[in-house]
């Protein structure tokens, strides 16, 4: 119940932290043919994460290392379903689903929590403007 009472304020600073993650890499994005979020104009956005589409499966896995180098976790996360154990065995391959694969391949999510300070997001973007994709 405590969250759900805080729910405006804990938007309000997640909005703030993903908004910074946008218009800090917007131009660094469009220089390495990185994409970034798209949120459709008719859509209300939850604010739960930040990601990137890196150009490249290994672009992501360059990307990831530069950013543990510097002690920073980015993650990837979305196993396309038919890819799973489980869909492999009712017949999921690679292939099926391309573009779900494709966007698997290359998402990267960067670090975002509640408690996420200012500085702390600066440090980030600071490091990601150095990576080498």
């Amino acid at each position: 119940m405590a969250q759900f009472d805080a729910r405006d304020r804990i938007q309000a600073a997640r909005q703030r932290t993903w908004e910074q993650y946008y218009g800090g890499l917007r131009d660094w994005a469009g220089r390495n043919d990185v994409r970034l979020p798209v949120v459709p104009p008719n859509c209300t956005q939850a604010y739960h994460m930040f990601y990137l589409l890196m150009p490249s499966r290994e672009a992501r896995k360059r990307f990831i290392a530069c950013l543990e180098r510097h002690g920073i976790l980015s993650v990837f996360h979305y196993l396309p379903l038919h890819l799973s154990n489980m869909g492999r065995r009712y017949g999921g391959a690679r292939g099926d689903c391309p573009v779900t694969e494709l966007v698997s391949d290359q998402i990267v999510r960067l670090p975002f929590y509640n408690q996420m300070t200012e500085a702390e997001q600066s440090r980030v973007i600071r490091v990601i403007f150095d990576v080498e994709i």
